[in-house]
């Protein structure tokens, strides 16, 4: 039973952190956006960050549906044991 609610807590924490990846990562994108006055070499460089911050970004909101399908599938697992 306690078990089900350490993983529970350890969902929610790994939530948290991809939540602050994903806020860390756009606050740095908008600094570097607003600084501005970009060479044609630096805007290319920064359009393809920005395409591997989607491209992160995405592949976490799939792991976020994952680990909610997990956290889902280890709740009934658990009202089935009791």
């Amino acid at each position: 039973m306690m078990q089900g609610g350490f993983c529970f807590l350890g969902f929610m924490f790994a939530g948290g952190l991809v939540f602050l990846a994903i806020v860390c990562g756009a606050i740095i994108l908008v600094i570097r956006m607003v600084k501005g006055g970009l060479s044609p070499d630096q805007k290319e460089e920064k359009n393809e960050e920005a395409r591997m911050i989607q491209e992160i970004y995405q592949g976490l909101s799939r792991m976020e549906q994952r680990v909610d399908a997990l956290e889902t599938i280890l709740m009934e697992h658990g009202k089935k044991e009791v």
